[in-house]
């Protein structure tokens, strides 16, 4: 089912103030593609914009509330969204625990945060294709035309072409040759030619990043790398992926720490839980290995986020195995996890010497459960920066919202008509999921999100 068939009910209390917060939540809402009904027991979004200027005005919003939990328990799917003054400016942690199987709480006249949770669904695709555009770039299937870059705020810079590390399910060092480091003087005149372009941010790129300039004699390393990069006039981010943990070095944590153009975020792929998958797939490194790597990070560089990739169903991971992955996940709490199934790519080690033997239902479960967990994950270490003033690089407006990602990589949503792209600036976090958060400019009242 689409939105296009999905429907939404309304039911409104109190004052005249209300009615018209319920209007212009209703148009909001068909801007997303519900449509209205007047059955409640029909709806798929259920809303209940509340007056608590008497008592019986409260009551009867909580008898209205408990009447439909019925439906809620034969309608899983259904979202209730407890509205207005009810609900309150302070928060709503009491009534939270009250009611669980309310699924959004909004203050008055504000109906962001309910839009925001539906607009989850486009923000999880937006990062899920994310990660396949990311693992696309890291197989060097993604070019971006020369025509293009003069319109970017964010753009990448290969710095380590080819892999010499052989992982076994790899097909890079097959199809791209043996590491080979750019020159320093390239890399920079790039970097100078993006920044005059209207580039804000760069992305350094390499199969294994951290090894830039280990092919070169006596050449800088990639910290020394991010050194020289961060004096580059117009430059005001830069990022680097993907770092492989034999490789990521105290040097490397220490110039992010120091270095105010170097963003806090790390993607260091841990491929498997499980010491014998990562053996079979030639990691060179074990689980404790990869938690010890972490905590340094983590000590090296506090408040940092970091990523890591999972692949599930890898020739012949057991029920037990894949239950280290899972444990590792849930012990480690990354801010964000890429997860594959395993699929053979002809010419690989794995796909000539390991049969698939994994069922690809279990790997679907496999995978939907470490998804569920990560969405767990990234749900609480996101609540965290509720109400947290962060600088946010803004790049487009998508439907109404302007997109950006804060130093951390976190997705961020502002509804304003000015014009914000290609800048840094502070904003408030208003609400906040798993996969992106909203947000209002410092400057800025906190208006009712309405999609026009």
């Amino acid at each position: 089912m689409d939105k296009l068939d999905k429907k939404y009910h309304i039911w409104t209390a109190g004052c005249q103030m209300n009615v018209a917060d319920s209007r212009r939540l209703g148009s909001s809402l068909e801007h997303l593609g519900y449509q209205f009904t007047d059955q409640a027991k029909e709806a798929d979004v259920l809303v209940l914009n509340t007056c608590v200027v008497r008592q019986s005005a409260e009551d009867k919003a909580l008898g209205f509330l408990h009447s439909i939990r019925p439906l809620k328990e034969k309608k899983p799917d259904l979202i209730i969204n407890l509205m207005g003054c009810l609900v309150g400016v302070k928060g709503a942690e009491k009534l939270q625990k009250k009611l669980p199987f309310v699924d959004v709480f909004s203050p008055p006249s504000d109906p962001g945060p309910l839009i925001a949770h539906l607009s989850q669904d486009e923000d999880y695709v937006a990062e899920t294709n994310a990660t396949q555009n990311r693992f696309a770039l890291m197989d060097a299937e993604i070019i971006i035309p020369e025509h293009e870059r003069g319109k970017l705020v964010s753009a990448f810079i290969p710095v380590v072409y080819g892999c010499s590390h052989a992982c076994t399910y790899c097909i890079i060092p097959y199809q791209r040759g043996i590491e080979r480091s750019r020159p320093v003087g390239e890399i920079i005149a790039e970097a100078r030619s993006l920044a005059a372009q209207g580039v804000k941010e760069i992305t350094l790129l390499g199969q294994i990043v951290d090894r830039y300039g280990k092919d070169v004699e006596d050449g800088p390393n990639l910290a020394d790398l991010l050194r020289i990069l961060n004096d580059v006039e117009g430059i005001e981010r830069i990022r680097f992926l993907t770092s492989h943990p034999n490789y990521f070095g105290v040097d490397i944590m220490r110039a992010v720490a120091e270095l105010d153009k170097v963003m806090p975020h790390f993607e260091v792929p841990i491929q498997a839980g499980d010491d014998e998958v990562l053996e079979n797939m030639r990691r060179g490194y074990t689980q404790n290995d990869y938690r010890k790597l972490i905590a340094q990070i983590r000590e090296e560089v506090p408040n940092s986020s970091i990523a890591t990739d999972i692949i599930v169903g890898f020739p012949g991971e057991t029920d037990e195995q894949f239950e280290h992955t899972y444990e590792l996940l849930a012990d480690l709490k990354m801010d964000v996890a890429h997860l594959a199934r395993y699929s053979p790519r002809k010419g690989t080690v794995s796909e000539r010497r390991m049969p698939d033997d994994v069922p690809d239902k279990i790997k679907r479960e496999r995978f939907h459960r470490l998804e569920s967990l990560q969405k767990t994950i990234a749900s609480e270490i996101n609540a965290r920066l509720l109400g947290e003033t962060l600088p946010v690089l803004f790049e487009e407006k998508v439907k109404g919202r302007w997109r950006g990602r804060t130093s951390t990589n976190k997705l961020v949503f502002v509804e304003t008509d000015d014009d914000l792209r290609g800048q840094v600036l502070p904003v408030q976090i208003t609400w906040t999921g798993p996969w992106s958060m909203q947000a209002k400019l410092l400057n800025q009242s906190p208006t009712p999100i309405i999609l026009e």
